[in-house]
Parts: structure tokens; sequence; C-alpha cells
């Protein structure tokens, strides 16, 4: 593939393709299909669209999915054939939403293959589903892509998301993501805060910036789902679960700063063997169990 194609999609605006995360000039898919593990305005009653992307523009140690994201598993898909998988979700499995998986670097694809439907008059809301690692230009350059903000806030020091996730300017670039989502529709962002073990003061940090700079209304997804994997499971201390006390530390913080709307997964979920549980922190939410 050519060299010269200005990508600047992501913070690191490489300006070309390939860059860092290895993209190329067509969307590289994973899976995709129903899923109803999300967050419940988002699963809905007929499940998320999930689309799966390859090539993510961050690198995490500890990620579960590096076999797609950090080596690029999966099929090169034409825009025609992007249309068709977005198709039959919406028509044939009623999904609730299109659930966009880590897709930054295919963006000019997938809005190519969204008129393509439009103009057919298929029509569904979509889930921009990230790490927070965004440009708030290319946000904005592709709002028609972003009808529900999932978004993570993974890190509040950049030392820390260099070293684990090599995504150096981290912290600056969710935060703008985050305030950026909220001024578009406080009503549809729902902010992941997943606690990793040695770091649970940098998930508190997160949940006070989140009340100070933009309110503490918004929706917050704690998560003690994290399992070692991939480099993780031989770097201390992200070889270990979450212990129960930093996990209870966060959610008490999130109690502390005032947080009522959105999920707190039950503390079982650290567990890999059990299956995922969660507690809801307001009225009228149901539980959830998020994957990462």
């Amino acid at each position: 593939m050519t060299a010269d194609y200005p990508c600047e999609l992501c913070p690191r605006r490489c300006g070309r393709r390939p860059g860092y995360c290895g993209a190329l000039l067509s969307p590289r898919l994973f899976r995709w299909g129903p899923h109803f593990g999300e967050e419940p305005p988002i699963t809905g009653e007929r499940g998320s669209g999930c689309v799966f992307f390859s090539r993510c523009t961050m690198k995490c140690v500890y990620c579960q999915n590096s076999p797609w994201s950090w080596k690029g598993d999966g099929e090169d898909r034409s825009v025609d054939e992007l249309a068709d998988i977005l198709r039959d979700l919406a028509v044939k499995d009623r999904v609730e939403n299109w659930n966009l998986v880590s897709p930054t670097p295919y963006l000019p694809f997938i809005r190519e293959a969204a008129a393509k439907l439009s103009s057919e008059g298929v029509r569904l809301p979509f889930v921009w589903n990230s790490s927070g690692y965004e440009r708030v230009e290319t946000l904005e350059e592709y709002r028609d892509l972003c009808d529900w903000a999932l978004f993570d806030l993974r890190y509040s020091r950049n030392e820390t998301a260099k070293a684990l996730s090599s995504a150096p300017g981290y912290v600056e670039a969710s935060r703008a993501a985050a305030k950026w989502a909220y001024a578009k529709d406080p009503s549809k962002l729902i902010v992941r805060i997943l606690v990793l073990p040695g770091h649970a003061d940098e998930a508190i940090e997160n949940l006070a910036f989140l009340a100070t700079e933009l309110s503490s209304e918004v929706q917050i997804s704690l998560m003690a789902q994290y399992t070692p994997a991939y480099k993780a499971q031989e770097m201390p201390p992200l070889d270990r679960s979450v212990t129960e006390e930093e996990y209870s530390s966060v959610t008490e913080a999130a109690g502390d700063f005032g947080f009522e709307n959105g999920w707190i997964q039950g503390y079982e979920a650290s567990d890999p063997k059990l299956a995922f549980l969660g507690e809801n922190m307001g009225e009228g939410h149901g539980t959830v169990a998020a994957d990462t």
C-alpha cells in the first residue's frame, strides 16, 4: 500500500499509511454480530451491532484482543462489503445500533458505507466505542458517526499511558474527547473506567476530573474485570487481578464525588472464572457487564 496517504485521524498524526497502527487502505474486520454485554442503553432489547475493527491505535500490554488489535488478524473488506455487514445487522439481526469498536483508522470507509446505506433508507444510531485516544478534530469531522460516545478514561498520568499502552499524550487526548462528547450530548456519553491493579489512584483521579471539569451527572461505568493477558502476565503488578481494596477505593470515590448515573460492576468480575455481575448506581438503570 502507498505510504503517502496523509492519515492524521488519531493523536499520533502519522501522516501516512501504514502508520503506527498498521492500518492500510481498506477496513479490516475481525468479527461482527449482535452483542448483549454492553451498558443497558447501548444493548437495549435486541442487542448492539458490534463491528470489531483490527489495528488499534494503542498497544496495551494487557490487551485481551491482541490477535487483532496488536497483530492485525482479520479480513480486509471493501466499502461495499462493510455496507453489506452493517445492512445485515440492521435488517436481519434488527440490532439497536451500529457499535463501532476501535473504528478510528477506518472512519473514511465507514462513512462511505453509511452513506450507501442511508441512500437506501437504512439508518441506525452509531456508537463510537473506543479507548478515548482520539483527536477532537477527528471527532468533529466525523460527528455523524457518533450518536453515542462510549469512551474509556484509562489513565490520569501520561507516563503510565506511555509505559502500558504506548500512547503519548493520552491524558490530554482522552479528556478532550470526553469533553467534546459531553458538549455534543451529555445524555449520550458513557465513560468507562477499568480499574487496573496498582493504578486505582489514577481511576480516582479520572473520576475527580469528570466531576470537576464535566459534571457528576456523567454516566460512568466502573469495571473490575481486568484480567492479566498478553505481555502483562509477566509484568507485576499487572500480572494479577485488581484487589477488592483497590476496587472499593474507586467505587467509594464515585459516591464521594456524587456520581449517581451509571453502573458499578461487581467485584466478582475480577475473577475470570465467574460471570460478570453488575450493581446499579442510579434509579432506572439496569446492570452491566461491559467488555474492554
